[in-house]
């Protein structure tokens, strides 16, 4: 049986359904892609990695590790259960720790540490690491500040970056095959990248500011969350011509999770988890909502 379990900036994991877990600001989650683990990033100035044993709706302490970084907002773990990377949005640094067979940390951890900045003075001073993703043998790294996809082998060599237009400030991305889509959090876009061509549409077709989100693939779609017009983009993963934008539920989707035909949306300052279902892919509202104290992510395991 699948549960809902949302992170964020109150005071614990919730689970729908199950007990509270605490845990200080579990700002993102992640599962382990074989074994019953939640692991999750405690969004501290020295943030930590927290593994926890899932059995049924409740969480069991498991095993901790520092994240080796400023304020952790982003988990992942490789398809293959044996790595976990975490993206330090604070000071830019993302490290790889090794996993067991239990799923707990293995070992010393990879550290891996970037320099550079960007145009926006207040936002780009400096590295700012915000999504980790395994992906083709590789781990690929969104930096907000130096508006870079940062690449690295599974030792932690790096390779050269994918680089952004200036500005863009990339947050959340998907691979799909050899397609690559980015969300711009600082200039409100969605980059698809396909060898060496590139095409960049509006994530909202609201006018005003716009600070995308969270981005996930779902068939032959694109979603992305829309802070600020507050809203959920539907567009075409081909040419990322629009389909629909549809209302999020509430005030500043920070990040959804899909699972089949239905839709989670974590709405962090109105303090809701919003349920949709998908109707020929488009998000359409169920009628069901959920009271979670600033909410920022959404894990369906």
């Amino acid at each position: 049986m699948k549960h809902v379990r949302i992170g964020g900036y109150g005071p614990g994991i919730v689970t729908i359904g199950g007990d509270l877990t605490r845990v200080t600001s579990p700002s993102f989650l992640a599962a382990h892609p074989s074994l019953p683990v939640l692991y999750a990033v405690g969004e501290l100035e020295r943030g930590w990695l927290t593994a926890y044993q899932a059995q049924g709706a409740e969480l069991a302490p498991l095993d901790e590790r520092p994240s080796e970084g400023h304020s952790p907002c982003h988990v992942a773990v490789d398809p293959e259960g044996g790595l976990l990377a975490a993206a330090n949005y604070g000071d830019g640094t993302a490290t790889l720790y090794r996993l067991d067979e239990r799923g707990a940390f293995a070992g010393e951890p990879i550290v891996l540490r970037h320099t550079g900045s960007g145009p926006d003075a207040r936002r780009q001073e400096g590295p700012h690491a915000h999504q980790a993703v395994f992906h083709d043998g590789l781990l690929h790294v969104s930096d907000l500040g130096t508006d870079e996809i940062r690449r690295y082998r599974h030792d932690g060599t790096p390779l050269e970056p994918i680089t952004l237009a200036p500005g863009t400030g990339p947050r959340h991305f998907a691979f799909a095959g050899s397609r690559l889509y980015v969300a711009g959090e600082l200039d409100g876009t969605v980059t698809l990248i396909e060898g060496e061509h590139r095409t960049v549409v509006r994530a909202s077709r609201h006018e005003g500011g716009n600070a995308p989100s969270h981005l996930q693939l779902h068939g032959d779609l694109v979603y992305v969350g829309n802070r600020g017009p507050n809203t959920i983009s539907v567009l075409l993963a081909a040419d990322l011509s629009p389909v629909a934008e549809v209302p999020s539920g509430g005030d500043w989707p920070r990040h959804f999770a899909i699972d089949g035909e239905r839709m989670y949306v974590a709405n962090q300052y109105s303090d809701t988890v919003t349920s949709f279902r998908l109707e020929d892919g488009v998000p359409v509202p169920d009628g069901e909502s959920y009271e979670v104290q600033s909410p920022a992510c959404v894990l369906i395991m």
